[in-house]
């Protein structure tokens, strides 16, 4: 006889368990899932600003990489240096633009003859030696403030010089 109400209860509970395990993978297929397990993960590298040639602006360089399984945006870039804008450059020709987009798993490069960061209205003009900060303002992540570094006005990445 104590067999046959040990296995009802085993199986009453297995049940019990079975109806919350079903329960907390439903609330956990909805939207709240999408929020944790699809998210942004940026990182900047190789930042770098060439020492500018004029008194009033100077470009700037960098990578984002998304390590996540979501897509962000960058929507502003701010500098205490001065005004800074986002262009793209195709075909040679330049245009500001609002946003860029940094896919899941990939990465959005800001390199010379590319996508640029175009620094105006200098309040002073960074020597080479010098650094500096930028904030880069996304639409899902916090933001990220990047040290630049102000390198020889013909600098190379690929060279190093």
């Amino acid at each position: 006889m104590r067999r046959s109400l040990l296995a009802p209860a085993v199986l009453a509970g297995a049940l019990a368990l079975a109806g919350c395990s079903g329960t907390d993978s439903d609330s956990g297929s909805g939207s709240g899932a999408g929020s944790g397990a699809g998210k942004a993960d940026l990182s900047v590298g190789s930042p770098y600003m060439p020492e500018p040639v004029s008194a009033d602006m100077a470009a700037g360089f960098l990578t984002i990489t998304n390590k996540g399984a979501a897509g962000d945006e960058l929507t502003s870039v701010t500098s205490d240096l001065g005004q800074v804008t986002m262009h793209s450059t195709a075909g040679g020709a330049m245009a500001e633009k609002s946003s860029f987009a940094i896919p899941a798993h990939g990465r959005l490069e800001f390199r010379s003859g590319g996508n640029h960061l175009m620094f105006e209205k200098l309040k002073h003009r960074p020597k080479q030696g010098q650094t500096v900060t930028v904030k880069l303002t996304f639409t899902e992540s916090g933001p990220l403030t990047v040290e630049m570094p102000v390198k020889s006005a013909t600098y190379n990445p690929s060279t190093g010089h």
